[in-house]
């Protein structure tokens, strides 16, 4: 595997890029997988270096009630589809990351119906119980059944899921609902997969609470930053820019001990291009994933600024995991300039390794203008300037440099000055 240091995820879902029925009602077989890869290249083309996927297990619907952890769902195709896709990545030098769904499975998983018929049988020790003997269910949803992570098969289970597909050349796993899984869970499994497989990154779904501790505790390489991913599009869409101030302060706090993931799009939450109403924004948004300390990820269709909001209803999360076409130009109202602005900046960011590590101070901030410094080790740093209001924003005398990128910005004699609603990037090349 690629070092974090260097990898971009491109994170994609599966069962929605093939277009399959999620409901369930249709599980016709496909080899849907190898879809993928002729979109390797545009993956490449925008920067990145990494294929993270969604679930690929057999599942009754969504990919998140699974049936078999062995099995590719047939929806997708079959054991060889996923090892072809996974060899045309490491033949371009991609990683492929897959989605680990052990906090709970679904109500088809066979040792689950067993249990169900016999509370006594040996299987039943896999699932956790209630005082009254009721099975324990995830967050509320009666087809989601939690797993016994005090039990000791369980964690030889999901060693052996893992240590399964890794030998398989699976580089990476991210572990769904991480934080509803003890932490000792994971010192239990993650040392003896990696005797196997010593370079193998995790990253464990978290959405609040104490992250550091989380990957100090549980042996994890980072963590989902969803407190940045809050900051960033809501700090934008509300013009208040100290919101976004504070995120970068728990941020750099969690950059002392890990390297956060860092993302403003994912397969649970509305797209940034409609979390930010003000198209003119939806730039700024990009500057900072890229310019902020983080191993980064772009969910599919974010780098064409696709719109799409998650809607709390049953298929509310269809819009946001839509179907792609054979070839990138076949996009339904792909942008060709949110493309060419995720590039650019992917660009900067290769030229400056170091932001992977990167620290920020708050130079100056109001509601619609911030500036900031980035700083990596052996005195390297950038400037980031952004600026949503109406007014132009002029830096004085910033630190020397060049000007790097930017929108309806520029250098007038000494001063940086930046356009309304522009951003602008100065620093070494």
């Amino acid at each position: 595997m690629s070092s974090a240091e260097h990898t971009i995820w491109w994170h994609v879902y599966p069962l929605g890029f093939v277009g399959a029925d999620t409901t369930g009602a249709d599980r016709t077989p496909t080899t849907g997988l190898p879809a993928l890869i002729p979109w390797l290249d545009h993956l490449l083309e925008l920067g990145a270096n990494g294929l993270a996927l969604g679930p690929v297990f057999d599942s009754s619907t969504h990919g998140y009630d699974t049936i078999d952890y062995f099995r590719i769902d047939p929806r997708l195709g079959t054991e060889d589809d996923l090892v072809e896709l996974i060899e045309a990545a490491h033949g371009k030098g991609i990683d492929v990351m897959l989605d680990g769904v052990f906090n709970h499975v679904g109500p088809d998983f066979p040792a689950l119906r067993a249990a169900r018929e016999d509370p006594a049988c040996a299987e039943a020790r896999l699932f956790a119980t209630e005082p009254d003997g009721q099975l324990v269910t995830f967050e509320g949803h009666g087809g989601l059944i939690t797993l016994d992570h005090g039990a000791g098969e369980v964690a030889q289970l999901v060693t052996e899921v893992m240590t399964y597909w890794c030998d398989r050349g699976v580089d990476a796993w991210r572990l769904d609902a991480a934080y509803s899984v003890p932490v000792e869970f994971w010192t239990a499994v993650l040392p003896l997969v990696r005797e196997r497989h010593p370079q193998v990154y995790v990253l464990g779904e978290v959405l609040h609470g104490d992250y550091a501790g989380f990957v100090r505790d549980g042996g994890l390489d980072s963590v989902t930053q969803y407190e940045l991913w809050q900051g960033i599009w809501h700090a934008i869409a509300d013009l208040n820019l100290h919101e976004l101030d504070h995120a970068l302060g728990r941020h750099n706090q969690f950059l002392d001990t890990f390297v956060p993931y860092t993302f403003v799009g994912n397969h649970d939450v509305t797209r940034i291009a409609s979390q930010i109403t003000d198209q003119r924004h939806l730039a700024h948004a990009v500057v900072l994933l890229f310019t902020l300390g983080g191993t980064p990820s772009v969910y599919y269709g974010d780098e064409l600024g696709l719109r799409a909001v998650k809607e709390e209803r049953f298929g509310g999360d269809d819009a946001i995991r839509p179907a792609f076409p054979a070839h990138p130009g076949q996009v339904p109202g792909a942008q060709a300039g949110v493309l060419a602005l995720h590039q650019e900046l992917i660009g900067l960011r290769r030229r400056h390794p170091w932001l992977h590590t990167a620290r920020t101070r708050t130079v100056a901030v109001s509601n619609e203008a911030m500036t900031l410094e980035v700083t990596g080790a052996g005195g390297a740093a950038l400037i980031v300037a952004l600026n949503i209001g109406d007014d132009q924003l002029r830096i004085a005398d910033p630190p020397p440099g060049q000007f790097l990128a930017g929108s309806s910005s520029g250098i007038d004699g000494e001063d940086l000055v930046v356009g309304p609603h522009g951003w602008a990037v100065t620093g070494r090349r």
